[in-house]
């Protein structure tokens, strides 16, 4: 059983760098992912909007129809063009999340803030999260986000190590977004559970265990500062006793996020405890 805490929380993200799976690979690891132990960790399978007219033909071939396939649609060819591509969509496949970036890294992404709030209404009762690169304009554009059913999102991680906050510039984002009652979900760089350094890449991922305790912090009323500290703990031992006595609870503030592996948080959270693998007979 997996317990409230992690419901939900790693969408499948496996077309994404850098795992960059093939799109009929990843729907046939994202169907065995379904009929697994630890369903209940695994959100959505995330496809692009470019991707979703292969999608039909694939779920002829691979699904045998039963229960609902749950997708998470990534807005890479613009805002615009979702809606239409919503009204695709096979017969047992739903939509649950759209995901849109409003800006490239250094844009103003106020424009793209404003297109999202004046599309949003086209696409019925769905998540929307829009990503928000952090660079000038975040707070101004969490502003607009307030009161709306949008979702910010960020990127913790990618290809280039410009992609990586540091513990202080993601505390400030997190602290930002409690001081307006907005959730949050982040994507890429999230693989493990403690931070550390990539030995192949020399770049330092943030720990997924370390963002909850740091949103614990945050939803509790601490300051920028002890939030980052949260965020800079690499040894995992203090995050798992805090997180191990919250495992029953719903997860604070954090949405979830997006990993294009689903295995490796789930051996990592095995291992270190807090969820427990059932014997096999």
């Amino acid at each position: 059983m997996i317990p409230p805490l992690f419901r939900g929380f790693v969408d499948d993200a496996a077309v994404f760098p850098p795992g960059s799976a093939s799109l009929p690979d990843a729907v046939r690891a994202h169907l065995d992912h379904r009929v697994r132990w630890y369903r209940e960790l695994v959100g959505p399978l995330l496809v692009k909007t470019s991707q979703l007219t292969e999608l039909p033909a694939l779920l002829d071939r691979y699904w045998d129809g039963s229960g609902e396939f749950r997708i998470g649609v990534v807005a890479d060819t613009g805002i615009a063009p979702v809606a239409k591509a919503l009204d695709g969509l096979p017969g047992g496949v739903r939509a649950v999340q759209i995901e849109a970036p409003v800006a490239k890294r250094g844009e103003d992404p106020m424009p793209g803030v404003a297109e999202l709030k004046a599309t949003v209404g086209d696409w019925g009762e769905i998540l929307v999260y829009g990503e928000i690169p952090l660079t000038f304009g975040l707070h101004e554009a969490l502003d607009q986000f307030t009161g709306t059913v949008i979702t910010p999102k960020f990127r913790t991680g990618g290809l280039l190590a410009e992609l990586f906050p540091t513990p202080d510039e993601l505390a400030a984002v997190i602290v930002a977004c409690v001081e307006r009652s907005l959730r949050i979900k982040l994507t890429a760089g999230l693989h493990h559970a403690a931070r550390h350094t990539d030995r192949s890449t020399g770049f330092t991922h943030h720990g997924f265990l370390n963002v909850l305790l740091a949103c614990v912090r945050a939803v509790e009323g601490a300051d920028a500062a002890r939030v980052a500290e949260a965020l800079r703990h690499t040894d995992p031992r203090p995050l798992v006793d805090v997180t191990y006595e919250l495992r029953d609870t719903e997860r604070p503030l954090w949405a979830g996020f997006g990993s294009c592996s689903v295995t490796e948080p789930l051996d990592d959270l095995i291992g270190l405890g807090l969820i427990e693998e059932p014997v096999q007979p």
